[in-house]
């Protein structure tokens, strides 16, 4: 087993920054397998409201419960304000999609203790 899908074994809840309601979209395709998968899933997302029948959140501080893992769907000009707030909330793990890399948001992260990703999308992980 390789070692991202380790880290995703011990993943209960994940946040998705930059989920979309858009069934056309990645994140939305990638929300729906982590669901299916059984994750419990909290779209972060300031313009909607509710996506795959879950609660939309305006950030990630708005979230009540503990979040393992922070999923970012965003450009990389927002990643590092994303990363300070993952590091806020307690999360374990900061997870940067396919074409995201970060290296500032990633020694930020790493130095606070959280497991980093870049590059890579969970769904691809777990499909392997």
């Amino acid at each position: 087993m390789n070692n991202l899908k380790k880290i995703l074994i011990n993943v209960n809840t994940i946040a998705i920054v930059g989920a979309s309601s858009n069934s056309e979209k990645d994140s939305f395709k990638v929300m729906k397998f982590l669901i299916d998968y059984g994750y419990k899933i909290f779209p972060v997302n300031p313009n909607e409201i509710n996506i795959l029948g879950r609660k939309c959140y305006s950030s990630l501080k708005k979230i009540e419960e503990k979040i393992d893992m922070v999923d970012v769907f965003r450009a990389k000009n927002f990643v590092l304000d994303i990363a300070k707030e993952t590091i806020k909330i307690n999360a374990d793990i900061l997870w940067l999609q396919e074409g995201i890399v970060d290296e500032e948001s990633y020694e930020l992260a790493n130095n606070a203790g959280l497991k980093v990703v870049m590059d890579e999308c969970p769904k691809k992980v777990l499909e392997d």
